[in-house]
């Protein structure tokens, strides 16, 4: 019984009793009181942090008959997930109130889905076999794509939630090809089995170089990378903005995990082959989502393909684990990727919040002429709004900076100087759409002189939000440490 141990999955058992107690508790709650939804939403989450630290320093432990692994890096991740979906139900707070998506026959299932989402991407961050990670994947793409449509008078809402379901059906039906192949060629559905299999060299290795690239090509999906990212602009632009928060926060450290799950610790011994599709792959997605973006008005839609050229980047440090049979510079370079991850919902969840602080009752705040003279309505916001362009531009002293010079030491350290040099040309176009919007916050005359209306909770949690990006900009060395740690120990279990 002792492989039965339900102590490392604690934070899951608990966060779905949770839930399911607050979607019971909702049913009976009336609009004046979905406050009550919210504040139990909030302390679920602070409870699955509590969890999570408590686990962290205990040894890898693997229990479900192998099929479930606590780690530093599956701890690592979820705490930041619990830290992203805790900021965005803060963030959104008003938003869907404004917009009746609390109310009448919704009620409260934009938090309970919201939480139900994060259960999928637990699992999908701790699944150590193929069936529990497709299982947690699915988990959180449903409660996703009923979140996209939640506004169901929306038009816009409606069309972006089809285009996710059919899409996602698509990439879900890729991955889960991908694994049967692995499955059929390896004959286990368990990672490390898988990967012991794949090293000894007896597997039929066309097989396995099929399914690689199936997996690959659903992993790429959920990460919204070219060619797999015709999703992501219509998505992010047509969900409601808390919904766009949800989709591009906590779902990237799950979508990091898998990749690392999969690739790394299940396909190890075929890192040369999967290598070469990532390359590119991240070519293609900073290529494309740079220069996409420069043409585009609305803020969202412009995020959305700065969010596709940003997973080129942190693809970068995936490809640059192995070099030729050397794996020395693997830890160095899939913690960077993993604190890149990291660096940028932080920095993703400010940017949302920021948009969400200017919308109001009837007004979206999502394009870029909305921001016009933001200095001038509110010097303090407009400050951590331009903290927040300059770490997605990587302009020091952010934590985007670090994490761009992380990565490309990773990959210079394998000897790709091209690769490099690439990234960061591509980097400098991308940095004219960032600086546009700083440009318009502080030289163009405000459109709406309409005073910024938040409660003093938004205010608090995006004000701590940029100084967090800007405080790990300066002080980058523990994060990278403890990413670092956590990744070596992962691998080296």
């Amino acid at each position: 019984m002792n492989n039965m141990n339900m102590l490392p999955a604690s934070p899951e058992i608990f966060l779905l009793i949770a839930a399911s107690a607050i979607l019971l508790i909702d049913m009976f709650l009336t609009d004046a009181k979905r406050h009550v939804t919210y504040m139990l939403s909030i302390v679920t989450l602070i409870i699955c942090i509590g969890l999570s630290v408590a686990d962290f320093s205990n040894p890898v432990t693997y229990t479900f008959s192998n099929m479930f692994v606590s780690d530093p890096m599956s701890n690592l991740l979820k705490i930041f997930s619990y830290v992203a979906v805790g900021m965005t139900l803060i963030y959104s707070r008003q938003y869907v109130t404004d917009r009746g998506m609390l109310g009448g026959t919704i009620g409260g299932e934009f938090y309970v889905l919201g939480l139900f989402a994060l259960l999928g991407q637990m699992v999908m961050i701790s699944g150590n076999n193929f069936l529990i990670i497709y299982l947690g994947l699915e988990l959180m793409s449903l409660s996703l794509y009923a979140l996209v449509a939640l506004r169901r008078s929306h038009s816009v809402s409606t069309e972006a939630a089809m285009k996710y379901f059919v899409l996602g059906a698509l990439a879900s039906g890729f991955l889960l090809y991908g694994l049967s192949m692995l499955y059929g060629a390896t004959g286990s559905l368990d990672l490390t089995e898988v990967a012991k299999a794949t090293a000894s060299g007896t597997v039929n290795k066309t097989v396995l170089v099929f399914g690689v690239v199936f997996v690959v090509a659903g992993l790429a999906f959920k990460l919204g990378v070219v060619p797999f990212h015709m999703w992501v602009p219509d998505v992010y632009q047509g969900a409601p903005t808390a919904v766009t928060l949800l989709l591009g926060g906590a779902p990237k450290l799950a979508a990091f995990a898998i990749c690392i799950r999969l690739l790394v610790e299940g396909l190890f011994p075929l890192a040369i082959d999967w290598q070469q599709m990532i390359t590119v792959l991240a070519v293609l997605s900073m290529a494309i989502g740079n220069i996409a973006a420069i043409v585009q008005t609305n803020l969202k839609r412009m995020l959305a393909y700065s969010t596709i050229a940003q997973m080129g980047f942190m693809l970068l440090g995936m490809l640059s684990g192995v070099v030729g049979t050397d794996v020395s510079s693997a830890g160095n370079a899939y913690s960077s990727a993993m604190f890149y991850s990291i660096a940028y919902v932080l920095t993703t969840l400010g940017t949302f919040g920021a948009i969400m602080l200017l919308a109001r009752s009837g007004f979206e705040a999502e394009n870029i002429d909305d921001f016009k003279g933001l200095n001038q309505r509110s010097p303090w916001f407009a400050f951590v709004m331009l903290v927040l362009m300059f770490s997605l531009t990587g302009i020091p002293p952010t934590i985007g900076f670090y994490a761009k010079l992380a990565v490309l030491q990773a990959v210079l350290s394998t000897g790709q100087v091209w690769l490099a040099v690439l990234a960061v040309m591509l980097s400098l176009i991308g940095a004219f759409y960032y600086l546009r919007v700083i440009k318009v916050m502080y030289f163009d005359e405000p459109l709406d002189t309409n005073q910024i209306v938040a409660s003093k909770d938004v205010r608090v949690t995006l004000s701590l939000n940029g100084m967090a990006v800007l405080a790990l900009g300066l002080l980058p060395g523990p994060l990278m440490t403890i990413c670092a740690t956590a990744i070596v120990k992962t691998l080296a279990a």
